[in-house]
């Protein structure tokens, strides 16, 4: 009998671990879940120069439901049942509900209009292909009537030639422009600004309106009535251009009940040269389209493909569905970022972020967002070490390695004559990474990187030889905090300064490499390492611990002092300031004070986490810069410290405040941002940010 228990209770067990692995393929989420809704493709067919991701709209009550880009093309589906015009969502019978969601596909169904429901399939297919299919079914008692409405618009085209603006029963070819920012055209970011694009149905349609709204605030824009709302719709949101072209089709269909049909919508957006075309207009290796429905990818094929690719992630138990939509959005996010071999990367590299893409975010990998490869390791073990292998490829001989390292990108701002180099978690990252993966092979290369790189910075950022370091070079890009530093812009250039902050790292770094060189046999160098972690650690704790106020602050670095230019002007009180827990400087009874300054809500103890710079200062701005915002990379950072030295119930609220205002925003606008406000339900500036996807190591880390 008893062993008839164990053999059921192990097909439970086995059967709830294979039931939680498939967490996103068994969805049903409204819009007002955590639910990450942005979507680019897989790293095995992403391409840096034409990539294209899109996000879901399905959240806003006045806009269709969409799949949008930032520069277009946008794709949508409207419906007119009985003279009645269905568009925007507060219009539809039943909101959209998602059931399968990764990091490049999605399947959700809604319903128009009351028995008519409709079971959609995105799936960027590639950075140059995006597969929409639709299945539609008459679900009540009665036949329905009523006519779909597939829709594009994108921004218009410098273009005037006619040739690049096509048509035809079951297709639409148009000129797509994508205009490098300033940041990519001063670097010369090689993404591709003229674009052939065609968008494809295996549906023919009954007729076909293409459209110009030449300023969508013009009173004159067409009044048609779906004109007419998109028009609304664009103009609300902003999303893009004043300039829009685009086309609308029209399909009318009679459905029996219990019938069903479908279609697909397939959008390639790729150089032109890519695009010839053949029989009537066609693009090249596309002709026939009523035929690649049948013939193109099995959609569900891609489907396995991510549950593969997302069976490595621990499986958590969770009894807030909040915490667990967002822990698996976290992974979405990442994934996405991922980008295969390109260029001078031999090996697969991250952006910041693919839709919307971004100049500053769209050059290559630095050492703070990196941080996030912490938690992508659980999901992609070797997708991790190989972001890590990019830094180390790119290394000098002398340990240099620089700001940013892309695919056509090695950014090294010079300045004085020096190269900017990266906030050294270079070896924390590494053995981090190790031990979530076990692979020595890429311990030994981390290794010998590791300490190249940790004599750089020894040698080149501690100009006067007293055992502590200063940010080099552009010293504001290299300390991560690189606008609306109180310090920085109220005292001095933080080349100025000895600061916990690079220090703190630089305790880290050492310890690593000794926990690095231990676990391959090196004691000797490892006791080496281990010792010089403790020798910056007590210079750090003598010298920027301040006994009156008990914190921790930035030096002058000519005489140790906390004046600059002015009595104490430096004792500042930022989040720098706690980096020492995280790096397991401070004694018990320092830690103490430190964690009495935290919990002051009047200072850092905020709402929805740890504020950048005391609340108290007249220069914090929650929604600011480096001035008051909550970064989750850094939150992550105390709430380590935290449980190093036993406030786990502090670092539990910590990171429950955090993640309180990511799932706020993951419910109303379904994206991640770059930092969220530590007061109140803000977010910004930039979206769909890797690094925000280190959240999950809260998560991981409590269980």
């Amino acid at each position: 009998m008893n062993t008839i228990r164990v053999i059921l209770f192990l097909i439970l067990v086995q059967l709830a671990v294979s039931g939680s692995a498939q967490f996103l393929s068994q969805l049903h989420a409204s819009k007002t879940d955590a639910l990450y809704t942005t979507y680019a493709a897989p790293l095995s067919r992403s391409m840096y120069k034409s990539d294209q991701g899109y996000q879901f709209q399905w959240f806003d009550d006045e806009s269709g439901i969409e799949f949008i880009s930032k520069d277009g093309p946008n794709l949508g589906i409207a419906f007119q049942n009985q003279n009645r015009l269905i568009f925007s969502l507060q219009e539809h019978y039943k909101e959209p509900v998602v059931t399968t969601s990764y990091s490049d596909l999605m399947k959700y169904f809604y319903y128009p209009v009351k028995d008519l429901k409709v079971e959609v399939f995105f799936a960027v297919y590639s950075s140059e292909m995006t597969i929409v299919e639709y299945r539609l079914k008459n679900d009540g008692i009665y036949p329905l009537k009523f006519t779909i409405l597939p829709y594009l618009y994108y921004p218009s085209s410098d273009s005037t030639n006619k040739a690049e603006h096509q048509y035809w029963p079951d297709g639409y070819k148009f000129p797509l422009q994508k205009k490098r920012d300033g940041w990519m055209t001063e670097h010369n970011i090689p993404v591709l600004e003229q674009l052939s694009g065609h968008l494809n149905s295996t549906l023919r349609y009954d007729s076909v309106l293409t459209f110009s709204f030449k300023n969508f605030t013009d009173p004159l824009s067409p009044s048609t009535g779906f004109l007419k709302k998109l028009n609304h719709a664009i103009t609300r949101q902003k999303r893009t251009t004043p300039f829009i072209d685009g086309i609308v089709s029209f399909r009318t269909i009679t459905m029996q009940p219990g019938e069903s049909t479908s279609f697909r919508l397939i959008t390639t957006v790729a150089e032109p040269r890519k695009m010839k075309l053949i029989n009537a207009g066609r693009p090249a290796g596309m002709a026939g389209m009523a035929d690649y429905g049948k013939s193109g990818p099995d959609l569900e094929q891609l489907v396995k493909a991510d549950e593969q690719a997302y069976s490595k992630i621990p499986k958590l138990h969770f009894t807030d569905k909040d915490k667990e939509l967002l822990y698996w959005s976290c992974f979405s996010l990442m994934r996405q970022c991922m980008m295969p071999p390109e260029g001078e990367c031999k090996f697969n590299y991250y952006v910041f972020s693919r839709e919307p893409k971004w100049g500053w975010g769209y050059g290559g990998q630095v050492f703070h967002e990196s941080l996030s490869m912490l938690a992508y390791a659980y999901m992609d073990p070797q997708g991790a070490m190989n972001s890590q292998r990019v830094f180390m490829d790119r290394q000098k001989a002398d340990g240099y390695i620089n700001y940013r390292t892309g695919p056509y990108l090695n950014e090294t701002i010079e300045t004085n004559g020096k190269p900017t180099s990266s906030a050294p978690w270079f070896n924390f990252e590494n053995f981090e990474i190790y031990k979530i993966t076990g692979d020595r092979q890429f311990l030994k290369e981390a290794y010998i990187s590791g300490k190249k790189f940790y004599k750089y910075y020894e040698v080149n950022r501690d100009s006067n030889n007293n055992g502590l370091c200063e940010w080099g070079a552009h010293a504001e890009l290299e300390s991560v905090r690189d606008a609306r530093v109180a310090v920085w812009d109220k005292v001095g250039w933080a080349a100025n300064f000895e600061g916990p902050d690079v220090n703190s790292m630089m305790v880290k770094e050492a310890k690593s490499l000794a926990e690095m060189a231990k676990q391959l046999g090196y004691a000797d160098e490892s006791k080496k390492w281990q010792a010089e972690a403790e020798a910056r650690g007590e210079l750090l704790d003598k010298i920027m611990w301040d006994p009156e106020t008990r914190f921790y602050y930035n030096v002058n670095k000519k005489d140790q002092s906390f004046n600059f230019n002015a009595t104490n002007d430096l004792r500042i009180k930022e989040i720098i300031g706690f980096l020492p827990l995280w790096a397991g400087v401070a004694d018990h009874e320092k830690a103490g004070y430190l964690v009495e300054k935290l919990l002051d809500t009047a200072e850092f103890w905020r709402p929805y986490g740890i504020p950048s710079l005391s609340a108290k200062s007249n220069y914090y701005c929650p929604i600011g810069y480096w001035n008051g915002p909550v970064w989750v990379q850094w939150e992550y950072l105390l709430y380590r410290g935290l449980r190093d030295y036993g406030y786990n119930e502090v670092a539990n609220e910590l990171a429950s405040r955090v993640m309180d205002n990511m799932v706020y925003h993951l419910k109303t606008d379904h994206v991640f941002w770059e930092f969220y406000s530590a007061d109140d339900r803000q977010a910004g500036w930039n979206k769909a940010y890797i690094w925000a996807g280190l959240a999950a190591r809260f998560l991981i880390d409590k269980n």
